[in-house]
């Protein structure tokens, strides 16, 4: 249900997503519904938080891996960026339409904020004496940070989040180490992001279709892979009218991502050589597709 309200929010918006739509996604009951959820509220409530326990759980880790103060805030700014390329759904569902959202998910939003908040504040302490901001900056640049991510995520555009590092980064340095090292930020490379790659995990690898994927597969891509793979050689458009995504821009943008972790290959001749695209599973996507496809 929570994959489905996702869907949901991402197809047509907070502000007009149903519990009719969701369990009519989720092919549950109304009853099943509110057994579980008090409202719809609740249960974009409960989606928010899925995604907050997984993004913040990788960035808190990132941040204590590193010292001093301003490598662990840039690697664990790196993660939430990534966080948010992997995961354009829920990267709208937070930054745009929480802000949309009841009180109860406001009041959440702004506890993560306070929370992110009290994490630059340290800043304080590594600063010099001359230099000594009030404790009320951690909200600016917390605030400016939010602001500059939520005007991405509008504009919908090319441009990935993970771009933003430097940027960011500058906002955050300058008023505790001063316009010399925030300028220094521009041009530092982005620190590697780490996900699980312990033994274990390479060992099942050839195993486990999904050991390694760098991307989090959401309800939607899930129904993209077993559209290509039950109509091979599907143009864009028939996979976007058979998996329900009714914005061609998405579909594209989803294609390609697949494509950049090899999942799906593109035989078509496509818009340039106008003609239509092609798509394919890839062996490793028709993998996914059957380890994921819903029983």
């Amino acid at each position: 249900m929570l994959a489905a309200a996702l869907e949901a929010v991402e197809e047509v918006g907070y502000a007009r997503m149903t519990v009719a739509q969701v369990i009519g996604r989720a092919k549950v009951s109304r009853k099943t519904f509110y057994d579980v959820f008090a409202d719809r509220e609740d249960c974009f409530l409960a989606a928010l938080e899925q995604a907050v326990a997984q993004v913040g759980k990788l960035a808190r880790e990132a941040y204590e891996r590193e010292s001093p103060w301003r490598d662990g805030v840039r690697a664990g700014l790196a993660e939430l960026l990534v966080f948010l390329d992997e995961e354009p759904a829920l990267a709208r569902l937070f930054l745009v339409e929480a802000l949309g959202a009841g009180p109860r998910v406001l009041e959440r939003r702004a506890e993560l904020l306070e929370d992110l908040a009290e994490v630059i504040d340290r800043g304080r302490f590594v600063t010099n004496a001359v230099r000594e901001p009030p404790e009320v900056a951690a909200e600016g640049v917390v605030g400016a940070v939010f602001a500059v991510l939520h005007t991405r995520a509008l504009e919908d555009g090319e441009e990935r989040f993970t771009c933003l590092l430097g940027s960011l980064m500058n906002i955050v340095v300058l008023p505790y180490l001063g316009a010399r090292a925030a300028s220094r930020e521009l041009g530092r490379p982005a620190p590697e992001v780490q996900r699980d790659h312990d033994e274990a995990s390479a060992r099942t690898q050839s195993r486990d279709p999904m050991a390694g994927l760098s991307m989090r597969l959401t309800y939607r891509t899930v129904r993209v892979l077993v559209v290509i793979g039950e109509r091979p050689g599907a143009s864009n458009r028939e996979i976007a009218e058979r998996s329900g995504v009714a914005d061609q821009g998405q579909i594209s943008k989803l294609l390609a991502r697949l494509a950049r972790l090899e999942l799906v290959e593109n035989t078509g001749e496509g818009q340039e050589k106008g003609g239509a695209n092609a798509w394919h599973l890839s062996p490793r996507g028709a993998r996914v597709e059957r380890a994921t496809r819903p029983r």
